[in-house]
Parts: C-alpha cells; sequence; structure tokens
C-alpha cells in the first residue's frame, strides 16, 4: 500500500508558506517587546520634535528587535546608518536636482550606488535607498529635518536594543542540548544497525534504507553546528549570559566529540554497504564485533543526559578489552579490518584516549 498522494498545488502551497512562516511560533513576549519599544518610542520623539509623526523611529524600534541582543545591536547600527547615508542622499539630490516627479529614480540609483561603494551589506544598502525614499516621501529635504530623523531614529534604535536586553533578553541554549542528544541517541541507533548486519544476512534494499539513516546523520550534525552559533550569539551582550555559558562550553565540547564519532559511523555504513557479503554473519569474529558495537552504542547513549545540567546516571562502562582478530577473513578482510579501525576510534572517542 502507497500513502495518500499529495496534490502538486498543495505541495505548492506548503513551499510557499514555508518560506515567511516557521515550525515553533517564536514567543509572545519578543512580539509584545517589539510592540512596546515601537510605541515608547513614538511618545517619547513625539515629545521631543511634535511637529513631526516619528516614522523613522518606531520603525528602527521594530527592525532592530531581533532574536538576540547581538543582533539587535547589528541591526541598530544598521539602521542608523542607513538613515544617516539615506538622508545625505536625500537632501543632495534635493539640492542638484529639485523638486521635480523623478527625484525618487535618482535617489534609488544614488542610494544602490553609494552603498556599493561602501561596501555595504546588502540589507544596509537597502536601508540606505528606503531612508532616501522616506525622506522624499515626507517632504523633508532640509538639513533641519534630516538630523531630526537621525536623532530620531537613534532614539528608536537605543530603545529597541535596550528592551531586548533587560527584558527576558532571549536565550538559545536549551535547543542545542535537545539536538545533541538527539544525535547521540540517532547515532547510537545506527551503530546498533550495523551490528544488526553482522548478525543475521541483510539483503540489498535493507542496506540502502541503514545506509541512507546513516547519511541523515549528517544533517543533524550541520543542524546542531548552526544551533551552537545561534547560541553563542544570543548569550554575546546578554546580561543574563553568565548563568548559561557553563552549561554551553560543556554542550560544545561534548559535540567536538560526538561529530568526530558521527563521521566513523558514517564510514562503517557506508563501507558495509559498498562491500557486504551474507556470508559475513557466519565468521565468528565478526559476531563478536557486532557484540562491541552494540556495548558502544550502549556507552555513547550515556555521554549525555536528557536536560542540561542533570547528574549523569553511574552506570558502569559496557566497553571490553580491545576485540582482536588473529587471522583475517581471506575474502572480507577489507571490509573487517575497515569496520575494526572505525570501531576503535569510536571506542576511543568515547572514552576519551583519542581526545
Amino acid at each position: 500500500m502507497t500513502g495518500p498522494v499529495t496534490r502538486p498545488w498543495r505541495r505548492f502551497e506548503r513551499d510557499l508558506t514555508g518560506r515567511f512562516t516557521v515550525s515553533v511560533r517564536p514567543a509572545w513576549w519578543q512580539l509584545a517587546k517589539g510592540a512596546a519599544a515601537a510605541i515608547l518610542t513614538w511618545f517619547i520623539c513625539l515629545a521631543i520634535f511634535p511637529e513631526q509623526l516619528p516614522i523613522f523611529g518606531a520603525i528602527a524600534a521594530l527592525i532592530v528587535m531581533q532574536d538576540n541582543v547581538d543582533q539587535s545591536l547589528t541591526r541598530g547600527i544598521e539602521r542608523v546608518v542607513g538613515v544617516l547615508v539615506g538622508v545625505g542622499v536625500a537632501i543632495g539630490a534635493g539640492a542638484l536636482f529639485g523638486p521635480q516627479s523623478w527625484l525618487f529614480i535618482a535617489a534609488i540609483i544614488v542610494a544602490m550606488g553609494v552603498g556599493w561603494l561602501l561596501r555595504m551589506t546588502p540589507s544596509a544598502a537597502n536601508q540606505v535607498a528606503i531612508s532616501a525614499l522616506l525622506m522624499i516621501a515626507l517632504g523633508g529635504l532640509q538639513l533641519h529635518y534630516g538630523a531630526e530623523r537621525l536623532i530620531e531614529t537613534a532614539i528608536g534604535a537605543a530603545i529597541g536594543v535596550l528592551l531586548n536586553a533587560l527584558i527576558v533578553a532571549p536565550v538559545r541554549t536549551s535547543s542545542v542540548h535537545l539536538a545533541i542528544v538527539d544525535l547521540t541517541e540517532h547515532s547510537a541507533e545506527v551503530l546498533r544497525r550495523i551490528a544488526d548486519a553482522l548478525d543475521e544476512p541483510r539483503d540489498r534494499p535493507w542496506l540502502a534504507e541503514m545506509l541512507a539513516d546513516a547519511r541523515g546523520l549528517q544533517d543533524e550534525r550541520t543542524r546542531v553546528h548552526a544551533l551552537l552559533r545561534e547560541a553563542r550569539e544570543s548569550l554575546r551582550f546578554n546580561p543574563r549570559s553568565r548563568r548559561y555559558r557553563e552549561g554551553l562550553a560543556d554542550d560544545d565540547a561534548q559535540f567536538q566529540r560526538l561529530q568526530r564519532i558521527v563521521t566513523q559511523i558514517i564510514g562503517m555504513a557506508r563501507a558495509l554497504a559498498d562491500l557486504y557479503d551474507p556470508e559475513l554473519t557466519e565468521d565468528p569474529f565478526v559476531i563478536g564485533m557486532a557484540e562491541e558495537m552494540r556495548r558502544a552504542a550502549h556507552d555513547l547513549e550515556l555521554l549525555v543526559q536528557s536536560e542540561p545540567g542533570a547528574e549523569a546516571v553511574p552506570e558502569p562502562l559496557a566497553l571490553t578489552t580491545p576485540l582482536t582478530i588473529p587471522r583475517p577473513n581471506e575474502r572480507h578482510w577489507v571490509l573487517i579490518g575497515s569496520l575494526m579501525e572505525d570501531l576503535r576510534r569510536v571506542r576511543g572517542r568515547i572514552t576519551g584516549e583519542l581526545d
């Protein structure tokens, strides 16, 4: 039996919405902080410059409310610099060409050119163009008007950064630990499946599925890399970082050990899929190797706890003395030797001998 057929328009809808939606909703307080920053900026700037609506300040406050304080600071600087250059472009274009109907086009071209000359990032160059367009659209081509909009933008950016840092500053460390636990458990499961192929004869479809499962570890490892990078960024300039840094350092050290183990396990799965022969299950030394792989999988799972900071369960290592094969198999000695070397490295990583 096959599963239900996915209609093409459903697939298109899923691909389209996936470009602007996330699988997990962001924390509600992040959205609340963004709204609060924009509203607070609005009233403060309105009190300072009562003759103008504080559009620039509110936009800056919303833009800088990012997933972590480091990103907020970066976006704040980017927004202020973009407004500074954009205001200069708008005033310069107005002085050169006057209030022409095509001044928008000239401002866009000059703004993007200035951004390219200054080696700005694409988002920063866009900020320059947007700021210039807002200046022209709101009818302010005078120097004092531009200076007021720059001050307004700086106020909004500062309020956004401060609110994001001081009110439940975002921390992205818990997802890292859970991802490492999942990667560890998946690696142990793949190691057990490799051992199963040495216990009982397996067909090609089973081996292909096992290899695909092992290669999936690479995607998980890449995901943990990304989560670690996000976690480090979330602790940078974060007032709450002190209580999380030690746990993140432990997770990082654990991952550095684990990713080498993952490399060995993927190599074992690839070698087994390429050189497998059902006659391997009849070799008594191969049977002993399968048992050692299961013990290694058991001890691999003991390297992590399900909850960060939890006390380790005092279980003895299941690993025994290194397995030796005094007489290599004449037909399968290449595969057996490859599996033995990879298993030796996995054991060494687990016990810390190769660290």
